[in-house]
Order: C-alpha cells, then structure tokens, then sequence
C-alpha cells in the first residue's frame, strides 16, 4: 500500500484550525551562542508550548480534525511524556474523554500532568510489547480512537506549523535544525521547507545513544530502534515506514551527537539564554557545536522542541 504523506495544504489548514488554541511561540536569539557557534542561529521555541512541547500542535489538529461522531467515542494513546499531555489537554478542549496508557515508570510530574488535564489513565509496564497490549485492552473496551503520536498525517501536519511560523520571522536561512525521534517534528518540518523554502536544508538531530533515525538514513533501511540509553528521553523512539519514507524524500542529512555534547548544549542554553529545555531539544544545538566548520558563517533556524524536565534529577 501507497504511503500517504503530508502536504504543504495539510500543514496550512492545520494552522487555521489548531490557532484558536495553541500559543505562538517566540523566535529567540543569543549573541554570545553564535559567537561560540560562528553561525547565526534562530531558535523557534516550542518549550513555551502548552504541555511544554510541539506536541501540542500535532494532538490538537488531529483531534479538532475528528467529526463530531468520531470525536464522542474519545481517543486514546500510549505514551510516558509529552503526547499524552498534548492529547489529555486537546480532549479536555474539545470536551470528550481520553484514556492514555503510561509505564509505571513514567516520571511522576508526567503522571499529574496526565491527570490534571482530566485524562483516565492506565498503567503498563515500561516495554513496547505491554504498551500496545494494554492499549489494545482500552480500545476495545472504551471503542476510543487511537491517536499515535507520530505516524499520521494529522499529526505531522500540526507539527509542520512551527517551521511555518519561524518562516514568518526569518526566511532567508541556510540550515533548519530539528531532533528526530518518532519523526514528527522533523516531517512536519520538511514538509513545509520543501515546498516553500527548497534552498533551505533540513537537518536532523540524533543522539549517538539511540541513533536508528541515523542508520536508517545511510543505509536506505529502517533500523529500529534497539535498547537505546540516552539522556534525550525524548528520542527513544523509532521511525515508522510513513517518517521514514518522509524523511528519505525530504531531509538532507542526519547528525549524531554524543551525551556529553548534548548535555554541553543543554547547559549553554540555560545559562545564555535564561530559558528552561529539555536535553532532545538540545541535540540540534549539539550538532552544531561539534561541527562549527560545517555551520560557520550561517544562519540556522533551530526547533527546540520543550522544556519538560525534571528538576530533581539534573545532568549538571
């Protein structure tokens, strides 16, 4: 079967019916960053999001995208972060019900976030296999709609609004810098550039730690993603064939970068820019710093991607 990918009149219908409900987020620079960097960086940030994340984006089209019919069964997910927030948070807007299945292990901050924004949750252990088996038991019992977190159209196409407003600020960028996890992020993003900025390069950014994206990418084969161990908690994910295909199609290259560069990018962040992100926004600065040749002398568009950290348990 024919994959379907997103357009660019997907991601603009996307934002007229997700604006009455997400936040524009600001466009942000830092002069000592691109100093240390050589390049000039823009960074579109998404940590000040509702739910602390781009993911808001992608669960409130795909919910608002439900006729009245679809939309009184509920939807339905497993995640242990920021989607079930999104998800939680877009059902709550809409008024109809969500159930979000999380590993027992889930930070516990994410668990009350869950909660707060009135979704029913149900707990599973922390490997794929009992995600999908008790998410499976909620669906047929509650007949909800699955909303995955990244592979659908819906959702990529939320995602891809960000880059379309950075595009609104500053359009004359040679590189635009996103993390890959699930793929989300990036297709969306490379789904708006290709279309109506080709000259710009997307790039995304992975962690050596749980590089399948990377592998994926060189080979021409989707890799999965195999007991990765990485601080980018966010980032644990693998493509699926519909971000994979997206990605072959539309983004440049794929960078890797190590934990102590991510967390080197992290830091930087905080302390030049005063602004809290979580360690997967901060892989795409990281390839940045340890490529300064490749990105001296120009102007990046970098997605950070939230802010959702916990405070208790710091890399520095």
């Amino acid at each position: 079967m024919e994959l379907q990918f997103p357009a660019l009149k997907d991601v603009e219908l996307a934002r007229q019916r997700i604006q009455p409900y997400i936040n524009l987020t600001p466009v942000l620079t830092s002069r000592s960053i691109n100093r240390i960097t050589g390049s000039e960086i823009f960074f579109k940030c998404e940590n000040f999001q509702k739910v602390g994340a781009f993911k808001f984006r992608g669960a409130t089209n795909a919910i608002f995208s439900l006729s009245d019919a679809e939309a009184a069964r509920g939807v339905a997910t497993h995640s242990s972060g920021n989607h079930a927030a999104a998800l939680a948070l877009a059902a709550q807007l809409r008024g109809i019900k969500s159930y979000i299945v999380m590993p027992d292990s889930s930070p516990n901050i994410k668990k009350l976030a869950v909660k707060g924004y009135g979704a029913e949750i149900t707990y599973c252990k922390s490997t794929l296999e009992s995600r999908e088996e008790t998410l499976q038991r909620v669906v047929e019992k509650t007949d909800a709609l699955f909303i995955h977190p990244f592979n659908d159209v819906r959702v990529i196409s939320g995602q891809g609004t960000a880059s379309m407003e950075l595009l609104e600020v500053v359009d004359d960028l040679d590189y635009i810098i996103a993390p890959v996890g699930g793929g989300g992020m990036i297709c969306g993003t490379a789904t708006v550039i290709h279309e109506k900025k080709p000259q710009i390069k997307v790039i995304a950014a992975e962690p050596e730690n749980a590089d399948d994206a990377y592998r994926s990418f060189k080979t021409g084969t989707l890799h999965p993603s195999v007991n990765p161990n990485t601080i980018a908690d966010g980032l644990l994910t693998s493509l699926s064939p519909l971000t994979f295909g997206i990605i072959r199609e539309k983004v440049h290259d794929i960078i890797t970068a190590s934990e102590d560069q991510i967390v080197e990018a992290m830091r930087m962040i905080w302390e030049r820019m005063k602004i809290i992100i979580e360690p997967s926004s901060a892989v795409a600065l990281a390839i940045v710093l340890s490529n300064r040749e490749r990105f001296k002398n120009k102007r990046l568009g970098i997605m950070l991607t939230g802010g959702n950290v916990d405070l208790d348990h710091l890399p520095f």
